[in-house]
Order: structure tokens, then C-alpha cells, then sequence
């Protein structure tokens, strides 16, 4: 609800649209570049070992381990037990990771409106 009330009521000309991409540079803001994320598991193996299109994110290697220790370990899942905790973190990681690229888009965004109610008072 957080995103909601803030994207319609309480500033909406500063919430970042979740459906279109940021509209920052990425790059703006870091001297010495940024490490790119990139997906472990290629579309094949994701295929050939049938995850979810919901779950096809930066975690879905481990999401694979994960699923294949349960298929040889059936019924005894408890066995799966560092798979499961190595892929819950990937997955809290890759959260914290969205929250913080939404946190400095609103940023930006408030930023950039500051700056041009600024320069609209200075040419009044």
C-alpha cells in the first residue's frame, strides 16, 4: 500500500513508475562505474528444468539446485535445508537491491523537481 498512496495521493509526479524502466542514467552518481548484473542460468537450462516464469530472476540458479536436491531427496526436503537458505538469501538480496534502485529513482526524481522549481523562482 506504501507505493500506492504515494504514487497516487501524496506525490504522485514523484513516484517512480513501476512498468516502465528507470529514467536516470545508471551509471549517474558513480565515479567508478557499477557492476552489472547478469543471469547465471541461461533460458535452456531454465527450460530443461522447468521453472516457473513467475521465478526466472538472478536467483534461478540456485532456484535449479534447489529443485533437483528435493527431486533426489524426495520425500526427506529437510535434507535440502543449505540449498533452501542459499536461495532465500539470493532472493532477500535481490530485493533489497530492487528497494534500493526504487529508493534512488524517487530520489532523483524529487531531485530533478526541486532543481526546476528552483530555477523557475530564480528566472521570475
Amino acid at each position: 500500500m506504501g507505493h500506492m498512496w504515494s504514487a497516487y495521493v501524496t506525490s504522485p509526479d514523484t513516484a517512480p513508475d513501476l512498468q516502465n524502466l528507470p529514467t536516470f542514467d545508471p551509471l549517474y552518481g558513480f565515479e567508478n562505474g557499477r557492476k552489472e548484473r547478469e543471469m547465471v542460468a541461461t533460458q535452456e537450462e531454465m527450460d530443461k528444468a522447468k521453472v516457473p516464469l513467475n521465478q526466472r530472476d538472478y536467483c534461478a540458479h540456485l532456484l535449479i539446485d534447489l529443485m533437483k536436491c528435493k527431486r533426489d531427496n524426495y520425500p526427506w526436503f529437510n535434507e535440502c535445508h543449505h540449498q533452501k537458505h542459499v536461495y532465500d538469501q539470493c532472493e532477500y538480496e535481490d530485493y533489497i537491491m530492487r528497494m534500493k534502485e526504487y529508493e534512488r529513482e524517487r530520489r532523483l526524481l524529487e531531485r530533478s523537481k526541486r532543481k526546476k522549481l528552483k530555477e523557475e523562482q530564480e528566472a521570475a
